[in-house]
């Protein structure tokens, strides 16, 4: 009733109390709305946007939520569908922290089969590396220096008496479904950012092709390829022009396969250009590194007979456990996912939420929401990145989930530190330079063709705490001018 104590120069205070329940009820209905309208034109962006013939025909959509008092202050579509792009990955990765914790590890075990003849260190049988969906197997974000993770596998063995292995070594990703994601578009799904999970995830499931440029208009040739495997060799169709300043090459073809199309564009009179491509398959590398890794320190293994498996292993053959390797705690990978918008690691995460399987990953996370007491009518998941264009939510879902997850305060701390900050880190770095957000937000972004988004948290200069979320859908300009009209917004939001 405090909000009604400014009408006190119309009604006495007998008179207030005799107020019917339903008069109060429209009373304040009439009241947040006035609130929320007000706000909502004090942002002078937003009237800009009205006239913008960038804009004429996109969706556009923002909930602002101040978290003090659960209440919205401003909107515009709030309810609408928008594509998030990969501010999906801020719903994903916060559901995961509720689900499994800040402290989950993933687990790749391994196995041997047959006989283990301690006192002569031979494995008369097989060695399996079972996978357990571990993103940051050789990763890029977990590899200090020119460290190798079977190295140090291989190491372990020897220290538990290991000196040869009769048998096959199998990379063994059948814990998890091999599927990609059916809404992920042919253009992504050989290039790295659209690289699909399996349960022996490895080396980001990502290679390198290194290109040489020359002239402008000419055509760029292959120099190599870097992680190769022993068994199998790439065939790398090339048609890569040398033109523009940016990588503009694009992989397509069957992503298992070790046949790759190049098009596209790199710039000109480069050296060792890299362009990244999906691994066919990732637990066949990680077999026959580790058996490189193995003869490296004197333990017979022979690489002829490295193998992977993607489906259901023969139950009947008995397994003894060598060792566990225990990934970095999800916390860690949370947030390098939401820092660096990686797809593997929310992909995975969305698999290991749903037991390996992706469709009860995402039957998890929207239930998780649910019990949370959001209204998951507002969201529409086809996958746990955002890659997909399928995917639909809408910005009062989102501002209204960041609400909930401040009342954790563990998951809250963890989720909110993956965040890139403004004018400091990750995709915000160069958001809000010089301005008020500048340190004072947070804020997962997100981009797919023609569609942008931010959302996250600030701390305003008039010290309100803010939830919010904006979706730029199907906009008639570039990525980069979208970009400029919506920090317009995010910079107007720190001055409240």
């Amino acid at each position: 009733m405090k909000k009604l104590l400014f009408c006190k120069n119309f009604y006495s205070e007998k008179k207030i109390k005799t107020i019917s329940p339903k008069t109060i009820a429209v009373f304040l209905s009439a009241f947040l709305f006035f609130t929320t309208t007000y706000f909502s034109q004090s942002i002078t962006c937003v009237n800009e946007w009205k006239t913008d013939k960038d804009l004429k025909s996109a969706t556009l959509a923002f909930c602002v939520i101040e978290i003090k008092t659960n209440s919205v202050i401003a909107e515009y579509n709030a309810h609408q569908f928008v594509i998030p792009a990969s501010t999906q990955k801020a719903i994903t990765t916060s559901a995961a922290l509720g689900i499994l914790g800040a402290n989950y590890r993933f687990e790749t075990k391994i196995y041997y089969t047959g006989n283990f003849n301690k006192e002569t260190g031979i494995i008369d049988g097989d060695v399996i590396i079972y996978g357990g969906g571990d993103p940051t197997l050789q990763s890029e974000y977990f590899v200090k220096d020119s460290s190798i993770i079977t190295d140090k596998w291989a190491t372990i063995l020897k220290e538990k008496g290991v000196k040869e292995i009769k048998g096959k070594l199998i990379g063994d990703a059948s814990a998890y479904e091999r599927a990609i994601p059916s809404n992920w578009i042919w253009a992504d799904i050989n290039n790295y950012f659209g690289a699909a999970p399996c349960a022996l995830n490895y080396n980001d499931n990502k290679f390198k092709i290194f290109y040489s440029s020359k002239a402008l208009g000419t055509k760029a040739t292959v120099e190599s390829t870097f992680p190769n495997y022993v068994s199998k060799t790439y065939t790398i169709n090339s048609n890569v022009i040398c033109k523009g300043t940016e990588d503009e090459a694009f992989v397509v073809g069957d992503p298992y396969s070790f046949i790759k199309d190049v098009s596209g564009k790199i710039p000109p009179n480069k050296t060792s250009f890299e362009v990244e491509a999906v691994l066919p398959d990732p637990a066949l590398l990680c077999a026959e590194n580790l058996c490189s890794s193995l003869n490296k320190i004197g333990i017979k293994c022979n690489p002829k007979k490295t193998s992977s498996n993607y489906t259901k292993p023969d139950s009947t053959a008995t397994k003894q456990l060598l060792f566990t390797h225990y990934s970095p705690s999800l916390d860690k990978i949370i947030f390098h996912t939401n820092l660096k918008s990686n797809n593997l690691y929310a992909e995975s995460i969305l698999r290991a939420v749903g037991k390996g399987s992706f469709y009860l990953g995402l039957d998890a996370i929207k239930n998780y929401w649910n019990k949370q007491g959001l209204d998951i009518t507002e969201l529409n998941m086809t996958d746990g990145s955002g890659l997909s264009r399928a995917n639909t939510v809408s910005t009062f879902f989102q501002a209204s989930m960041l609400c909930k997850i401040t009342n954790d305060s563990v998951t809250y701390k963890v989720f909110n530190n993956s965040l890139p900050i403004a004018g400091k880190s990750g995709s915000m770095s160069n958001i809000g330079k010089g301005k008020f957000i500048e340190g004072n937000m947070r804020a997962k972004t997100g981009y797919i063709n023609r569609a942008r988004g931010y959302c996250g948290y600030v701390k305003t200069k008039k010290g309100k705490e803010l939830a919010f979320s904006i979706l730029f859908n199907n906009y008639n300009c570039s990525a980069k001018e979208a970009k400029i009209k919506i920090e317009k917004f995010l910079v107007e939001l720190g001055e409240w």
